[in-house]
């Protein structure tokens, strides 16, 4: 058997949820995607898919089975496109959304020189905290920062960085600074509208990970927003440190409760799984990663 074309059936299936719509997408016959993936199961001795008349699911096999696969074939389709790249020349509109506090600092400087190194491509940006389907919206490229990405789309890690709990001195002189966990239920926090755990904050310390609910007046979609906030003495927050690490080093802002350990956060740049990547987004991420590795205000959140 075709084990590598099974494996893109299969991960097709996964993804659409529906033989019918796979076999669509792919350009066989339903009973041919059925085919591949029944030799596909036979090939590997474990039953990867549930299927009922009216709706199929993955098993646990298949669950971690699809992970493994869509990984591989993403890095099989960016092999196929390395091998190409010469031929390729970037060109036309890139399309790329980003977190606006991360896209300003850290994006924003990168284009000009993108665009002198490059510059058949033209940069069409949005800048939103908001997640966008980049599918259906037509984006090429998403920087994201989290630590869950959209299943469906191929994700480079380019860095990674840390969260940080601060308030600025005046409200620290007026309500007390907090010196263990608990006590953070007692202060007014400024919450970010899109944090995937809500309104409560984890933390590690030497009897392990609390989690602790937390409450405050104020809540924004921005980081940007909650820091001036803070900053103006309006209560404590958790922001990664590439958003308050210069408020904290020249003292504005006060980290809280530095040994305990916070979750880390990833940051990715974003793409629609495709068979071949284009070299205007093959282009500009690798010279993020470059910039990563070479800036001092990106090294540190590598």
């Amino acid at each position: 058997m075709d084990t590598l074309q099974g494996m893109r059936v299969f991960a097709a299936v996964a993804e659409a949820g529906s033989f019918s719509q796979a076999a669509d997408r792919l350009g066989l016959s339903r009973a041919m995607a059925s085919k591949h993936v029944q030799q596909l199961e036979q090939h590997l001795g474990v039953r990867l898919l549930q299927r009922t008349t009216r709706k199929l699911r993955l098993t646990e096999s298949g669950s971690t089975y699809f992970e493994r696969c869509r990984q591989i074939l993403a890095d099989i389709d960016e092999a196929e496109a390395d091998a190409t790249k010469l031929t390729l020349r970037p060109s036309g509109v890139l399309r790329m959304t980003m977190p606006v506090s991360f896209g300003v600092k850290h994006v924003a400087p990168l284009i000009a020189p993108y665009l002198e190194k490059f510059p058949e491509v033209q940069i069409d940006a949005t800048v939103s905290d908001r997640r966008i389907d980049l599918i259906e919206e037509g984006i090429d490229l998403a920087i994201r920062i989290g630590a869950t990405l959209d299943p469906g789309l191929v994700a480079r890690r380019l860095g990674s960085d840390h969260l940080m709990i601060c308030a600025a001195p005046s409200y620290l002189a007026r309500r007390g600074t907090p010196t263990r966990p608990e006590q953070l239920e007692q202060h007014d926090c400024a919450l970010y509208s899109y944090a995937a755990d809500g309104n409560e904050w984890t933390l590690t310390g030497p009897d392990g990970p609390v989690r602790i609910k937390v409450g405050g007046k104020v809540r924004a979609n921005n980081g940007d927003i909650l820091t001036q906030i803070v900053l103006d003495g309006g209560g404590l927050m958790c922001q990664p440190s590439f958003l308050v690490g210069d408020a904290i080093a020249d003292g504005r802002l006060v980290q809280l409760l530095p040994d305990y350990a916070l979750p880390s956060i990833g940051i990715f740049a974003v793409y629609p799984s495709r068979k071949y990547l284009s070299a205007k987004i093959r282009t500009f991420v690798d010279f993020m990663a470059e910039a990563l590795t070479a800036n001092t205000a990106w090294s540190a959140l590598a």
